[in-house]
């Protein structure tokens, strides 16, 4: 085609310079275009001086020859684009050999690439699925392999080079470039996870073990939390390189026992990751008070930091004490608003008969103590709002009267706007409907008083009693033990226990809605003019002359053996308000009645004053 060209550049048709830039156009049969992105070249017309590229989204598309020149890069035949064009799955058969693939999108991009580029070259149309762990395993080879340097920051490019240098003269070489202390570690980090594959393990941890000790001596009083990073990756080097610790080298433990180490903040620096290797190794430093140390500062630090704590108390059987605990700063309203972040996400069955409404209350508390703090953090309430369930559990034992309590102190809260406070107290309602009025400050008829004795209040309360003080809290420890066998929906145990908390919750909302519209009563002064509450009723029934006593009590009352019926009945409802010698009609076992007032007298309840005493 060059001749083609120089053809048409003799006639005008086009520049001189094009020649060559169209010439590997033609040669390659691909392009990119810095807007449509890759293209491949289906024909050219010499006569009118046009190619024909398919782009993504623009098929059959011409071009001027000059145009084409100035605007097209040229893609050679053995680039990664040119290769997926002309035989996608050969390249998609590449795939399983990792360095292969990584050498071909290398070389396409001049010898390197950054891994952003590596990924948009291979995904999604190579690499169709999991892209993390092809690459971590395309990751490893290379380290391995001694024609790649392999960047530890991901927005360096990844380097073949045609020299091959072993892994143990790369790693060497990575960990004498690092600046510093910190940076020797994160080199020290990377070497750690390919050290059985040096090819002298020993003089490779010995040359870095020397410096990283001389490091340490440096750090320890200034940077600790460093030193103490240092002497992690140290110690895991040694073993798993198999070399036996220098002689008088700083330990974990003298670090944490130098004067004026402040154990909270110190562990607070260290990274998340090496939390736990930190805090194992305090309490080998403290075998006689770490526990004590870290009650006192779990409230203290950061939620992650503090469930790391719970789980080495715990692991080390020091699980009442960390109730204890955590029972003392939730009552007196001290917990941390990161502590009580922790507990609210950690919500297990260890912590089962602490978690109740008051942790709610003291999450408010803490809210609205860092109003007033300049690095005050939203946490602790975007995890409320999030969480729907929440509320619900930890108010689902709660008495009602505690629980119109912590709606009166949400709706006070300055912590939440209007929006979000409407959202929290919608759902104290659903799983409370008797906090209904509370809310909206109305009284609907569903909400009217409902007259009872105090013997059948006291039946009741003890019944709501027993419900939310031993079966809910029994049912929630087993839906947490069926939790724990693992794979809920398979699980027969956790969806048994499941279904029963629907059905205790539904009875504790009916007895709370009941309990709340509740007003006792002995029926002393019930008059006996008319038929009314506390009356006991004699009738004559008309068509049988066969009389009949009625004892009108509470809405909670009825005993059919004894004539005693709620004043709520069909019954009650004919008698209410009648005089001696009136007569009254109502339906009574599928058939009208016409029974006549024959006397009136007031009831008297047994043991008056007992029962008043005891349900007061």
């Amino acid at each position: 085609m060059r001749e083609e060209f120089e053809k048409l550049a003799a006639t005008g048709k086009i520049e001189g310079k094009h020649v060559e830039p169209l010439t590997q156009l033609v040669e390659g049969g691909c392009c990119l275009h810095r807007s449509w992105g890759f293209g491949k070249i289906k024909s050219v017309d010499t006569v009118f001086a046009k190619f024909t590229i398919d782009f993504p989204g623009k098929p059959g598309h011409t071009m001027d020859l000059g145009f084409a020149a100035e605007s097209l890069k040229p893609i050679p035949k053995n680039h990664i684009l040119a290769r997926k064009a002309a035989d996608l799955d050969a390249v998609r058969h590449l795939a399983a050999h990792h360095l292969d693939l990584i050498k071909l999108v290398l070389n396409s991009f001049d010898g390197k690439a950054t891994v952003d580029q590596i990924q948009q070259s291979l995904t999604p149309d190579v690499i169709t699925e999991d892209w993390k762990k092809w690459w971590d395993t395309a990751k490893r080879e290379m380290k391995k392999d001694g024609h790649f340097i392999v960047p530890l920051k991901k927005t360096d490019p990844v380097v073949y080079q045609a020299q091959e240098t072993s892994l143990q003269s790369r790693s060497l070489t990575d960990f004498r470039a690092a600046k510093g202390l910190k940076a020797r570690i994160v080199v020290v980090a990377e070497i750690l996870k390919a050290v059985s594959d040096l090819s002298d393990k020993a003089a490779a941890a010995n040359e870095i073990i020397a410096v990283l000790n001389t490091d340490i001596v440096a750090y320890q009083r200034t940077q600790p939390a460093v030193a103490l990073e240092a002497i992690f990756v140290r110690d895991e080097l040694c073993h798993d390189a198999g070399v036996p610790p220098t002689p008088g080298e700083v330990t974990a433990a003298q670090i944490w026992l130098q004067d004026g180490i402040k154990f909270g903040p110190l562990v607070e620096t260290i990274p998340a990751a090496k939390h736990h290797r930190a805090l194992e190794s305090y309490r080998e430093a403290n075998p006689e008070r770490w526990f004590e140390i870290l009650r006192g500062a779990i409230n203290f630090v950061s939620a992650k930091l503090a469930k790391e704590f719970a789980s080495l108390l715990v692991a080390q059987g020091k699980l009442n004490l960390l109730k204890e605990t955590l029972s003392k700063l939730i009552n007196q309203h001290t917990a941390s608003s990161e502590l009580l972040l922790w507990f609210g996400r950690e919500r297990n069955e260890d912590f089962v008969d602490i978690l109740g409404p008051e942790v709610f209350r003291a999450m408010l508390t803490a809210m609205e103590r860092d109003q007033f703090q300049e690095k005050r953090s939203n946490r602790l309430r975007d995890f409320i709002l999030e969480d729907q369930g929440l509320i619900s559990e930890l108010t689902a034992s709660a008495d009602i009267e505690v629980v119109k309590d912590l709606t009166r102190a949400l709706k006070l809260s300055p912590v939440f706007d209007d929006m979000d406070k409407r959202s929290l107290l919608a759902r104290l309602v659903k799983a409370h409907p008797a906090v209904q009025s509370l809310i909206s400050g109305e009284q609907t008829k569903q909400d009217s008083s409902l007259l009872v004795s105090w013997e059948s209040l006291e039946r009741r309360r003890i019944e709501y009693q027993e419900l939310v003080q031993k079966k809910i809290p029994a049912n929630s420890k087993e839906i947490a033990i069926a939790r724990s066998y693992g794979d809920l929906r398979e699980n027969h145990e956790y969806k048994a226990a499941k279904e029963m908390q629907k059905i205790l919750m539904r009875n504790k909302e009916e007895l709370e809605a009941q309990l709340a519209r509740a007003r006792g009563t002995d029926f002393s002064n019930a008059k006996t003019d008319v038929v009314g509450q506390g009356t006991i009723v004699r009738v004559l029934d008309l068509a049988s002359n066969q009389p009949e006593t009625f004892t009108i009590l509470g809405a909670w009352d009825s005993d059919p053996d004894k004539g005693v019926i709620s004043y709520l009945t069909p019954v009650a409802h004919a008698l209410l308000n009648h005089k001696v010698g009136d007569e009254v009609e109502f339906e009574r076992d599928g058939a009208k009645r016409l029974q006549r007032i024959e006397h009136i007298e007031a009831w008297q309840a047994p043991v008056v004053a007992e029962v008043a005493e005891v349900a007061a």
